[in-house]
């Protein structure tokens, strides 16, 4: 199947069929939280959504393995294996999953500190749907249909894209430690859908100084009730990156349109096109694998 190289992504990035793929990737972010701000806000920050990777490469293999399932105990361990939080903090984002039905126990019953959990159905559907999502920024990018293949095989290759596109993002420093200013964000309460709201709102076509971007945002408030921020703390994070030179206001304070600097949408693309390769090649290896499968679990030796 087709495959995007390093070189050639490289090559892309400056063109404007990446601009566009990836501002089609920002906005399909934001209307996933739209659609489901609750489970969108649980994985809304760089730890929990590191978390949920780890939770989920766990998950998947012990499914395909026959390997104890993913447990609440497990979490904390997983967590401190890839330095990710204490394991208190894992706990916490378990516990919460749990509570919001992101996570039920395998059994339907049973103890939650100790019992193994599935995933609930309505959370397979949107990891698919995430992964979906990439592979259709992708062929936004090349023109192929990696999206198309992937929901034609989606019970077979989403189980086995998953694992393999989690350890990869795990192991990557420039997606798990971006830039200063992407940092400031996504650390911090949905700080993640503040950056893609930011990015999701470049006018490409506006005049704008050298080295800024005119946004559609214009109403601090407006950007915290959307995703249910107190105008305090988005308040702080913006400050933080106009302090270092991220964005500003294209006229008077609150009543103009936000800019964000060159830098700032590099470094975000700069991830997203990490994240995409990555998750590229995995699709391809979840192919190679499912297409020869025998009695063999698919991942075992991935």
């Amino acid at each position: 199947m087709t495959l995007i190289s390093e070189g050639e992504m490289e090559k892309l990035i400056g063109r404007e069929a990446f601009r566009d793929a990836i501002l089609f990737l920002a906005r399909s972010f934001i209307a996933v939280h739209e659609a489901s701000p609750r489970v969108a806000a649980l994985f809304a920050t760089q730890q929990r959504w590191l978390l949920c990777h780890a939770g989920l490469d766990h998950y998947f293999r012990a499914l395909q393995t026959g390997q104890p399932g993913l447990t609440r105990s497990a979490m904390g361990h997983l967590a401190l294996r890839h330095g990710l939080s204490s394991r208190n903090t894992a706990y916490a984002f378990f516990d919460e999953a749990l509570k919001y039905d992101v996570i039920r126990l395998a059994d339907g019953s049973g103890d939650a500190r100790t019992d193994p959990v599935v995933l609930a159905p309505s959370i397979l559907a949107w990891l698919a749907h995430w992964y979906s999502l990439h592979f259709r920024t992708l062929d936004l990018i090349d023109g192929a249909d990696r999206a198309l293949r992937f929901q034609s095989r989606l019970d077979t290759l989403l189980p086995v894209v998953a694992p393999l596109a989690a350890q990869a993002l795990l192991a990557t420093p420039e997606v798990r430690g971006a830039g200063p200013l992407y940092t400031i964000f996504t650390w911090a309460d949905a700080g993640g859908l503040l950056v893609d709201r930011l990015i999701s709102g470049i006018d490409w076509e506006a005049r704008a100084e050298q080295g800024q971007l005119l946004t559609d945002v214009t109403s601090i408030s407006s950007l915290a009730q959307a995703f249910g921020l107190s105008r305090a703390h988005t308040s702080r994070k913006l400050a933080a990156a106009e302090s270092i030179g991220g964005l500003g206001w294209s006229g008077q304070r609150g009543r103009s349109r936000l800019w964000i600097s060159v830098g700032f949408y590099e470094e975000y693309a700069g991830v997203q096109e990490r994240k995409l390769l990555l998750i590229d090649r995995a699709l391809a290896k979840a192919v190679t694998l499912t297409g020869s499968l025998s009695d063999k679990p698919a991942i075992a030796d991935a």
